[in-house]
């Protein structure tokens, strides 16, 4: 994970316990999880006996999916202690072939051209501090004709309030701003970063790839308990998907 600041260092060594905590549920759903089906129909048959490196990977349930259509490895890189220990010792369990590093993005100690495939997303990108440096770093670890995959909360998703009547514009956020304080989760005064769908997709373009899939859908990756918003109702974006190759 890329992380910045010290209160968002902070709240994120708070937050990864929850993986520590919940290790038992996790590694139930991790039995029968998969990946969505935008993403499976997007990447085709590029998984199948793909390298596959997986910057901020978080749980790390998605290497465990990825393992499943066909990957040969699986290297998950995350800032978090707690997340690394907890997703090996669900991907030793269930004997799939995922592994797990910790590296501070764009800096992952990588050789250069280790891996066929990099997926990431899903609450990734709102920590990435500098886009252009990131996507470097992917590309370089990437071999010729490689492919890059994001599945991603939409940039407009911090916009939306999660009132259950309407769909509104929350007063203390903007699409042009540069960052602002989450309050779902990590919270504790984490800042998130926030990058407008041009500004991913031309650092995308810039750092040499060719993109060849960009899709925006109504149905968020993840929602908050108990909540029913009327944001969530298929009128919006929430999420978007990304596939680009290495030239």
């Amino acid at each position: 994970m890329e992380i910045t600041g010290d209160e968002t260092r902070a709240a994120w060594a708070i937050a990864s316990r929850k993986y520590e905590d919940e290790y038992a549920d996790l590694l139930e759903e991790a039995r029968t999880v998969e990946l969505l089906p935008a993403e499976v129909a997007a990447l085709g048959e590029l998984v199948a006996g793909a390298d596959v490196v997986h910057p901020m990977s978080g749980h790390g349930l998605d290497d465990l999916a990825l393992a499943r259509l066909g990957a040969r490895s699986v290297l998950g890189l995350d800032y978090s202690d707690a997340a690394l220990t907890s997703a090996q010792r669900r991907a030793d369990a269930l004997g799939l072939p995922c592994r797990y590093t910790q590296a501070v993005m764009p800096e992952s100690g990588l050789d250069s051209g280790c891996a066929d495939l990099v997926y990431t997303g899903k609450g990734a990108l709102i920590w990435v501090a500098d886009l252009p440096e990131f996507f470097a770093e992917v590309h370089r670890l990437l071999r010729p004709g490689g492919s890059f995959y994001v599945y991603e909360a939409h940039p407009l998703v911090p916009l939306w309030a999660w009132d259950e009547d309407e769909i509104r514009v929350r007063r203390d956020r903007g699409y042009f701003e540069p960052s602002h304080v989450n309050d779902s989760f990590p919270a504790n005064g984490a800042v998130e970063r926030q990058h407008t769908l041009s500004q991913i997709v031309m650092a995308c373009r810039r750092a040499g790839f060719e993109i060849e899939h960009l899709e925006e859908h109504p149905e968020p990756f993840w929602r908050s308990g108990g909540v029913s918003a009327a944001a969530w109702d298929g009128r919006v974006p929430n999420t978007f998907s990304l596939l680009a190759r290495r030239t």
